[in-house]
């Protein structure tokens, strides 16, 4: 198995590219061979497992490490770490066991990344049926091989899996001989291990073949006379082995398989047909194959008397209307045969459904490379990007065609392309409709309001995208564009999004493979906005502000395709194999298009001016009905299903039940979790809290925290609008969280569990929104994976630090370094052990403008000069391990790359921190409430006092009926907070978040009094949270803002804006 250079692939997929060749036996000139001049007859083939038969464990890690949140190449330093006498040669040479292995190589992991690294996963991983699984390009080769009469081996370098059996996911009938290091004790480079596998095979090294896909391993055999090929990608491989033994080693055309039973054509109508139209005289058969390529017109091959021939058609059966437009293919590709727009030569247009069954056009068959996986594995980084030049090169040449010039001035109506191409995907998608999808009922609403202002008209492909393209087999240059049956005059501007699917899908994608799990830098494939900026420069265009409203159309636009395709693959007139699959892909797709949509809407509320927010209605805003959409759209009820933010003036959501159907699956998830793991956890949570352990993380929270993390119920937090590609949290609305934050506020322990507790929350929210990248995967990621906690420096105690301009504590600007000074308390979470990070607020410039003065620096908490003078409590509690602490900061120097923005931004900062997180702690009250509540009731009802049970006693009933319409109240209050950060973000809601922070900490303290008061002696005790409780709502009433600012900030607004 390949150990070194097999990890240079940043490739995270495992498919590989096909190829349409003409000329199979052409050599592939651009691959490097180590050779040896000698040459006699080829008697063997001998092949590397990994990297060349199957995936290379490079990829494997490069996927791993991305989805692990371990930093890039910490697997491979580890593999090479110690050389020929390091833990992974010397696994393979079988001289330490797995369970050694793993676990000296797991300490290399952490020491060199600096967090645990869970290797197990990753060994899973690569051993995997799911991952080890060998190409089949690669089994057909062996195949061919075979029949000839030569001899084939595996000579591989791998290890003893933990139940003593050798690595060797193949099928060993397919190999003479199998050479493995780990049983012979030596690894290749070593050249002894070439002799043993030559002296088995009883050859010489001339009569053999090697391939393998790192350089010291072909070198080594090639200085022993054996001839190697070097693997890039099985495709390319395979070829070159065809040039070097002389015959094929694949069967039949590249991507092409029997013609499927329901797809079938009368070949003798069809044979006749051809021999009328080529003018030619044969006996010899038809070969007719199906291609695999494809989703809506079935495409064959066709050989007919040395003729290479495509021959495309409508499918069978009642087809939706203007759909599989084979006439619009025919024409357009010969109107551009000679407009500079490489196509396929077009023979013949045949509309007699006499012949085959249905209408059909043939074309000359174009060889050539069809890239499948839009990731292009096995390509080096400049080809890769290269590809991807041309691609867009070529969609330039099509939109500058003059459609007059061509005799295409007709092919469609000129203007309002898109309003068009919207109601012709929504008749579609109504006409294939199988079951509603929220989605998709919310972009039909949604794409009629939000149309672009302008547009131009180009001829457009309508399809376009890579594996639309032919490519040239030697260099980057496209040699025919394929499949315009959606073609017409339109946006261009669609055909450039739609190009840029692949770059929001995954690679497990099934029906259209994607990359948006890969590191498109370390790929080399330009990302959607370069690509963009790419296509406008060429053009001569400005960049379109409007981009997320393109692709939420495309992606629209592609799930109403796969719909069409699955409701065909029910009655079997599909043309792909993969059809049936399509049904689950349709809802997934339009989610991805809603995201954009929803960014969309991020992007034009804030360019608004929101100058008076306060003209809206006081209840929730209702839904608009276009007056332009004819079709109609679906109410279900006065409260809309959620969506992943309501930018299109949504309901607001009041309830977890009309949350859009994954958030309220997630809402349920998180409700269960905290019913069978929290809840019963409580008791003992509280006991480590009061033992002399306490002020080290209780082992209970951390096991909790895995299982947490294991059920997607981690860094719920994070709003959409601040991470809207969900790259680091789940993409909840701040709607949608206030649903889930109050559930966790039942609960003390609960945030910290789901990793979504102050002030770490706030912080990686700051980082997120202003932390740079480097400083982002220093800090950022293990916040993110609660492996370190954080706390933020502002409060002192000389001054009233609700005003932050107040604060005193100095930043002085020494060389390379800041130096702090500084007095600072009600440090919440300073005290915990796993604090790695304080974000540290002072002043830069006393003399600047009063909001220009501070500045917020990150200080690592191991930097000299942070001392700690004591814990505070809260009424007598510790709040332990985290606590809240006094501080000094004398003469720390923080590094100058550790500024954040840069100086005189701290109050910007401070501001920013506090968006959603002004709300959080008003969410966690209500929870608080609810859950004082309930066991107030719970209590009263097993109560008897004089005479009688408390339920039964009249201001028992009115304390509860009083909580219950205080706690609606506030959360009313708190949702329409939140809904409005959604809308108009966290400025515009201003008036709200001040009004929820005045009303939720004194609501829930006088809920939570009453309960206590229900409990008697026994609520003011550790038995039970309710004297907690009581204390955090007292303190937010300092902590997140004293009541007093909250009043004037509210009292202002109101005479500004009410009079």
């Amino acid at each position: 198995m390949c150990v070194r250079s097999c990890f240079q692939s940043s490739c995270l997929q495992w498919a590989w590219r096909t190829a349409f060749l003409k000329h199979i036996q052409r050599r592939h000139q651009g691959s490097h061979r180590w050779t040896h001049l000698g040459g006699s007859t080829y008697r063997a083939v001998i092949f590397d497992m990994g990297g060349v038969l199957i995936p290379s464990p490079g990829r494997v890690a490069a996927e791993w490490e991305v989805q692990n949140r371990i930093p890039s190449g910490t697997i491979l330093k580890a593999l090479m770490e110690g050389g020929e006498n390091g833990p992974w040669m010397r696994f393979m040479r079988a001289e330490i066991t797995a369970e050694g292995f793993l676990r000296e190589f797991g300490r290399l992991c952490s020491e060199m990344s600096k967090t645990s690294v869970p290797v197990d996963s990753f060994f899973s991983l690569l051993t995997s049926e799911r991952v080890a699984k060998q190409f089949p390009v690669m089994t057909e080769a062996i195949t061919q091989i075979r029949a000839k009469g030569l001899q084939t081996a595996v000579l591989s370098n791998n290890f003893y899996l933990p139940n003593q059996k050798s690595f060797l996911p193949l099928d060993r009938k397919q190999f003479d001989v199998i050479v493995e290091s780990c049983v012979e004790g030596i690894c290749k480079p070593d050249p002894r291990i070439y002799k043993l596998c030559l002296e088995r095979l009883g050859l010489q090294p001339s009569e053999s073949i090697f391939l393998d896909d790192l350089g010291p391993n072909l070198k080594a055999a090639a200085s022993l006379g054996i001839h190697t090929i070097k693997v890039n990608d099985p495709e390319t491989a395979v070829k070159e082995l065809e040039a070097l033994l002389g015959f094929t080693l694949r069967l039949g055309v590249p991507n092409t398989q029997p013609v499927r039973k329901t797809m079938e054509i009368p070949k003798d109508s069809l044979k006749k047909y051809l021999k009328d139209l080529l003018g030619i005289q044969t006996t010899g058969p038809l070969e007719l194959l199906q291609f695999d390529h494809g989703q809506s017109n079935p495409t064959y091959y066709i050989r007919l008397a040395n003729r290479d021939l495509v021959l495309r058609k409508k499918p069978p059966g009642t087809l939706l209307p203007s759909a599989h437009a084979i006439e619009r293919e025919f024409r357009i590709m010969k109107a551009l045969a000679n407009a500079g727009v490489p196509v396929p030569n077009v023979l013949d247009l045949c509309e007699d459904s006499s012949v085959v069954g249905t209408p059909f056009y043939v074309m000359e068959y174009c060889p050539g490379l069809i890239y499948k996986d839009p990731s292009l594995p096995g390509l080096e980084p400049s080809h890769r990007r290269a590809i991807y030049t041309a691609m867009n090169t070529v969609l330039c040449k099509i939109h500058s065609v003059d459609p007059q010039a061509v005799g295409l001035e007709d092919y469609g109506k000129q203007g309002a392309y898109i309003p068009r191409q919207v109601r012709t995907w929504v008749k579609q998608y109504r006409a294939s409709e199988t079951s509603t999808i929220p989605a998709m009922e919310r972009l039909i609403e949604w794409l009629p309001l939000h149309l672009p202002h302008q547009q131009r008209t180009t001829l457009v492909h309508g399809d376009f995208r890579l594996d639309n393209l032919v490519f040239h087999p030697e260099k980057p240059e496209v040699l025919a564009v394929l499949d315009w049956e959606l073609s017409t005059l339109g946006d261009p501007l669609v055909d450039v999004a739609y190009s840029c699917l692949a770059h929001y899908l995954p690679s497990s994608f099934p029906v259209l493979r994607g990359f948006n799990d890969c590191d498109l830098t370390q790929l080399g494939i330009p990302a959607a906005e370069e690509y963009f900026r790419m296509y406008c420069l060429q053009m001569g265009l400005p960049p379109t502000e409007n981009w997320n409203f393109y692709m939420a159309f495309s992606f629209f636009r592609l799930a109403a395709i796969l719909q069409g395709v699955y409701r065909r693959s029910l009655t079997g007139q599909a043309s792909s194999a993969h059809a049936e699959q399509t049904g689950k892909l349709t809802e997934f797709v339009s989610n991805l298009a809603w995201d954009f949509a929803v960014k969309e809407g991020f992007r034009v509320f804030k360019e608004m001016p929101f100058k008076n927010p306060l003209t809206r209605s006081c209840h929730t805003w209702a839904r608009s009905q276009s007056q332009w959409y004819p079709i109609g759209t679906r109410s279900y009820s006065s409260v809309p299903e959620a969506s992943p933010a309501h930018a299109s003036r949504g309901g607001l959501v009041i309830s977890p039940e009309s949350l859009s159907p994954p958030v309220r699956e997630l809402y349920h998830r998180l409700k269960h979790f905290m019913e069978q793991h929290v809840y019963p956890a409580e008791p003992e949570l509280q006991s480590h809290q009061a033992s002399a352990a306490r002020w080290s993380p209780s082992p209970l929270i951390e096991d909790l925290k895995k299982k947490a993390k294991a059920e997607g119920l981690w860094n719920l937090f994070l709003p959409l609008e601040a991470d809207p590609e969900k790259k680091y949290g789940a993409g909840l609305t701040n709607v949608e969280y206030a649903h889930l934050c109050e559930l966790m506020g039942t609960s003390l322990y609960a945030p910290e569990i789901c990793n979504c507790s102050a002030p770490d929350t706030g912080n990686m929210e700051l980082l997120v929104r202003y932390g740079t990248e480097a400083q982002k995967a220093r800090w950022l990621m293990p916040l993110l994976e609660g492996k370190a906690r954080s706390c933020f420096a502002m409060t002192e105690p000389q001054v009233a630090s609700s005003d932050a301009t107040n604060i005193e504590a100095s930043i002085r600007e020494e060389d390379s370094f800041y130096v702090i000074n500084g007095h600072k308390w009600w440090i919440t979470g300073i005290l915990d052990p796993r604090c790695q990070l304080c974000v540290f607020m002072g002043k830069t410039d006393p003399h600047a403008p009063r909001h220009r003065q501070q500045s917020v620096l990150l200080v690592p908490m191991d930097t000299p000069g942070i001392k700690i003078i004591r814990p505070l409590t809260v009424y007598g509690l510790e709040d332990a391990p985290g606590g809240h602490g006094e501080v000094r900061f004398e003469h720390v120097h923080v590094p100058k790359e550790n500024m954040v923005l840069g100086p005189g931004r701290g109050f910007e900062i401070a501001q920013g921190r506090l968006g959603p997180g002004r709300i959080h702690h008003c969410m966690r009250l209500i929870g608080f409430s609810e859950r004082a509540l309930a066991l107030m009731k719970a209590r009263v009802k097993s109560r008897v006092a004089f005479g009688k049970p408390l339920v039964e006693q009249g201001t028992v009933l009115a304390d509860i009926a009083q909580s219950r319409v205080e706690i609606e109240q506030a959360r009313l209050l708190v949702l329409r907070a939140a809904h409005l950060m959604d809308l108009a973000g966290n400025k515009a809601a201003a008036l709200d978040i001040a009004m929820i922070k005045m009303v939720a900490p004194s609501m829930a303290s006088r809920v939570i009094d009453r309960a206590i008061q229900a409990f008697g002696a026994a609520g003011l005790s550790s038995d039970y949270p309710l004297a907690q409780f009581f204390t955090w709502a007292r303190a937010l009433r300092f902590a997140d803002g004293p009541d007093e600012v909250h009043r004037a900030t509210v009292a202002k607004l109101e005479l500004k804006h009410r009079i």
